[in-house]
């Protein structure tokens, strides 16, 4: 058996210090229901992962995660709660490591260790093919509703390629979903490595770098501390239930 690493004292990073009894605490108090999307996550942390597994997960898909990413891996857990729906679980399963959650399965875990590219599709394209995007009330107004299914399809066949294409994420792994199809991205490789990135693609529009409110970047940790010291703030300001 491998023992688990106790990272805190072998790094002397204080980053994660207490975070997993801080977690724990908002699991243990009613009143923390009212954070959005603990629902389902509970507030309950995976196990952390020991150093030998973070090197496998390493080693099989080729590519080094962003250190304040791994520490908590190492430190806080493997997955659970967290921002939103929570931080998408890493696990082992036949082999295999994997991301798990709505929509892990858009990253292409073979091209982690591709930069991921800052820039997107060409807006002109988008926007092209926006503007004929089939619309069902011209179908109706032309006594064509039948043919609208058919049109839709077939430009989705034109749009999926240019706003889905796997080059797009390429260095990124899916960390959290919003609900409605909006997620989050960790970017792993290239110059963005370790920031957050948010994913509206569902509403028509490209990846963008999660900013704060001074416009700096979102790290991992910022993110991820952000979400637990806004969740205690509010947790705190919630009157307790009447005995």
């Amino acid at each position: 058996m491998v023992e688990r690493r106790d990272t805190l004292q072998e790094t002397g990073d204080p980053t994660w210090a207490g975070v997993r009894e801080r977690v724990a605490a908002l699991a243990g108090d009613p009143r923390s229901a009212v954070v959005f999307g603990s629902s389902g996550h509970r507030f309950r942390l995976d196990e952390p992962l020991t150093a030998a597994e973070l090197a496998d997960l390493e080693v099989r898909t080729g590519a080094e995660l962003p250190e304040e990413y791994r520490r908590f891996l190492l430190n806080v857990g493997a997955g659970g709660a967290g921002p939103a729906h929570g931080v998408f679980p890493v696990r082992k399963a036949q082999g295999r490591w994997r991301w798990e959650g709505d929509g892990a399965d858009l990253a292409d875990l073979s091209r982690l260790a591709e930069p991921f590219p800052r820039q997107g599709p060409d807006p002109e394209l988008v926007r092209a093919l926006l503007a004929e995007r089939p619309e069902e009330e011209d179908f109706e107004e032309n006594g064509k509703v039948e043919e609208f299914d058919d049109a839709g399809e077939a430009w989705d066949e034109r749009w999926e390629p240019v706003m889905f294409a796997p080059e797009r994420t390429a260095g990124a792994v899916v960390i959290s979903h919003l609900g409605c199809a909006a997620r989050q991205w960790l970017i792993v490789s290239g110059p963005e490595r370790g920031r957050i990135w948010s994913d509206n693609r569902v509403d028509d529009e490209d990846l963008t770098p999660l900013l704060d409110e001074h416009g700096r970047p979102v790290t991992f940790a910022r993110w991820y501390l952000g979400w637990l010291a806004e969740s205690e703030r509010q947790v705190a300001g919630t009157p307790a239930a009447a005995g």
